[in-house]
């Protein structure tokens, strides 16, 4: 076992040093945005699929989830200005809610689905890595104690229509709009414990998650997973919001029900390199190894 766990730590070393194997950047490299890097751990995860049994919503359920690797996300939201040069490379389409953003450092808003995922294209190709929208389950384990339950908190077996509906006003009622809905500078609304900046303000951020619903009373229980054609995807904030892709005005139509959230805008998810990956998996063998080594 010994050998075995020095081999190991002896691949780990030498992949880091190899270095990132990365996309080829197109033009002068940028500067990529600053990151936060979340550490593996356990934690509790509520789906944000909808689930409905004879013929009710219930709750989706929540999970104890155990996360192996670390997370790469960008510790702010996409500022205005780093959106705006993909927009001066004609790589991105102007936001509506440019010209009322306080400065160029505040969050971009007034942006898409569509919108997010050309700019995560664009930054891919500019810094030679790989960007990407997050999904629900990757941003609920960032922002930890800044993302919201949505849970109603009814019992599944219950068949009382109207406990549902009492639940789900008193809901809506503690989703109301902000006072003042408009953008704010960076760090407005806190840091979550995991170093995360401004989560669950007033921007809720795109992420790569389909809306989708599940009848627990059908043979075939799962619609719409399939992310390439979903045309809801999930946007989460101070609450979860199901919102059509092409939506930029979230007050303007497209939130397939409840309060709508006050903006949208994104932050993205730095994937590791195949060499990251490889060395992500040596350590986690190492790591096993040298606890079986110590076990005997």
């Amino acid at each position: 076992m010994i050998p075995l766990a020095i081999v190991g730590l002896l691949s780990g070393a030498l992949v880091e040093k190899a270095g990132v194997l990365s996309f080829e950047a197109q033009g002068p490299v940028i500067v990529p945005p600053e990151l936060v890097t979340i550490a593996p751990r356990a934690f509790e995860y509520r789906e944000a699929t909808e689930y409905f049994r004879n013929g009710f919503a219930i709750d989706a359920p929540k999970r104890l989830e155990a996360v192996m690797v670390p997370l790469d996300i960008t510790k702010y939201q996409v500022s205005q200005a780093e959106y705006g040069r993909c927009v001066s490379e004609a790589a991105c389409i102007p936001s509506e809610a440019a010209a009322s953003l306080p400065d160029d450092n505040a969050p971009v808003t007034g942006v898409s689905y569509d919108d997010a995922v050309r700019y995560a294209t664009w930054l891919s190709h500019r810094t030679g890595e790989e960007w990407t929208l997050p999904t629900d389950f990757e941003l609920a384990y960032a922002a930890a104690d800044r993302f919201p339950d949505d849970a109603l908190g009814i019992d599944p077996s219950d068949r009382n229509p109207a406990k549902r509906w009492l639940a789900d006003y008193e809901r809506e009622a503690r989703r109301s709009a902000s006072i003042d809905p408009r953008p704010q500078p960076r760090g407005s609304f806190g840091v979550s414990q995991t170093g995360l900046v401004d989560f669950a303000g007033n921007i809720w951020e795109w992420t790569s998650t389909c809306s989708s619903r599940i009848d627990l009373d059908r043979a075939k229980a799962v619609e719409d997973l399939n992310p390439l054609t979903c045309g809801i995807m999930i946007a989460s904030g101070r609450h979860r919001s199901p919102m059509s892709s092409f939506v930029r005005n979230p007050r303007g139509g497209g939130c397939s029900v409840g309060t709508p959230p006050d903006n949208l805008g994104f932050r993205l998810v730095r994937r590791p390199s195949l060499l990251e990956g490889i060395a992500n998996s040596v350590r986690r063998a190492t790591a096993r190894l040298l606890a079986l080594v110590i076990e005997t």
